[in-house]
């Protein structure tokens, strides 16, 4: 009886070893192999990314393949024309005569003195949303859209005849139509108006008070009429170019977003880690990642997923039907370590925020696998042998 059940317990595992052996699939594992991934891009109807080896060229490409900028976006680098008053804003006028004794002077007392001053101030006024502004004895006058010279120049025309050589000084004492909304993460949000030299987009920001967060994890949002664009604000200083003139109605907005990748696979480190840094490559990250492990790890296994842009994606696969038009594509990148020529692309390929890197295990990870479990079984039947034995050494 117990020979019998040796002998089944030797066919059991014999048909567990046949098992393990004929298919590894089944192992435990933390992701697909390399394999995997590089066959289920061939082109069938299960994949739904586009896959590409590394190579320079592509390092390049995706590095110069950022999001269109401030410069590119808006176009105009101009500072803006000389300011006009809009409705909102609030004017005072200050009104001169050439002699004592008009509207806006004091009366004579006699013909060589005068009581008191030649000229007389109008009491801030809000542009209504007619445009325009109340002078007395000039009527209405249609301020909206002019500059402060070309105001000054109606009312002495609508003066001409009541007033005594009238002259007319115009000033904006609140431009709330000239002015450029900052907020987020600044020290004081406010709206900011814009002088007549012009202001640029970092002078608005250090005019609400700079910024809170740390530059590297600061974006830059700005709004103008029906677009909005965003960047980094690092790339803001380091390229004069996206330092833009801001226009009247501008809305800037500095959002907070730690730049993070994560690391996944036969890495020292499986987790999601920041940059802390205005950025990173990829020989970079692997090293916050830990490196590969020596006993686990695929050098041709590494693997960057990340979503691409429509005209990157058409310059890496220009026959490629995955293409989102006008949208995101799902990207998957090969590096192979093997290769000492790769060593040098992982420090031109420029990590961005959420990318996942991925190093899968190599082959041989899995026939030790295979081989554990052997050595387990083996020590299974091996102890159910001895025990066997005693028994019918026993009996």
């Amino acid at each position: 009886m117990f020979r019998s059940g040796i002998r089944w317990l030797h066919g059991a595992y014999g048909c567990l070893v046949i098992c393990v052996l004929s298919g590894c699939g089944g192992l435990p594992d933390a992701g697909p192999s390399a394999s995997d991934i590089s066959e289920q891009s061939t082109g069938d109807l299960q994949s739904r990314y586009v896959f590409a080896d590394l190579t320079p060229e592509i390092a390049d490409l995706t590095r110069q393949g950022a999001a269109d900028g401030f410069a590119r976006r808006f176009g105009d680098h101009r500072m803006s024309a000389e300011p006009v008053i809009g409705v909102g804003d609030a004017v005072a006028v200050t009104i001169w005569e050439a002699s004592a004794g008009g509207l806006f002077s004091a009366p004579m007392l006699s013909d060589k003195v005068s009581a008191g001053s030649n000229s007389a101030m109008i009491p801030e006024q809000i542009v209504g949303r007619d445009g325009g502004i109340t002078v007395p004895y000039a009527g209405r006058i249609h301020v909206a859209g002019y500059t402060t010279r070309a105001v000054q120049g109606v009312i002495e025309k609508a003066l001409d005849g009541k007033a005594i050589q009238p002259q007319v000084l115009v000033n904006v004492t609140r431009p709330l139509s000239n002015t450029v909304s900052v907020g987020g993460e600044v020290a004081t949000g406010a709206r900011v108006p814009l002088s007549v030299g012009g202001d640029r987009l970092m002078d608005v920001i250090d005019a609400a008070g700079g910024v809170r967060a740390p530059v590297n994890e600061t974006f830059v949002e700005l709004s103008r009429g029906a677009t909005t664009t965003r960047m980094p604000l690092s790339r803001v200083i380091a390229d004069p170019r996206e330092n833009i003139y801001l226009r009247p109605g501008d809305v800037v907005t500095l959002v907070r977003d730690p730049q993070t990748f994560i690391a996944y696979g036969a890495t020292g480190r499986n987790a999601e880690i920041p940059f802390d840094a205005d950025g990173v490559n990829l020989a970079q990250a692997l090293s916050k990642a830990g490196g590969l492990l020596d006993e686990r790890a695929d050098p041709k296994g590494v693997f960057i997923f990340r979503y691409e842009s429509e005209r990157i994606v058409r310059a890496v696969r220009p026959d490629s039907s995955l293409v989102n038009r006008g949208g995101a594509t799902p990207v998957v990148y090969r590096l192979d370590l093997r290769n000492p020529d790769s060593f040098f692309v992982e420090q031109k390929f420029q990590i961005r925020s959420r990318d996942l890197i991925y190093v899968s295990n190599a082959p041989m990870t899995e026939v030790s696998k295979v081989m554990q479990i052997i050595g387990g079984g083996l020590g299974t039947a091996g102890s159910a042998a001895s025990i066997a034995t005693a028994a019918s050494t026993v009996k």
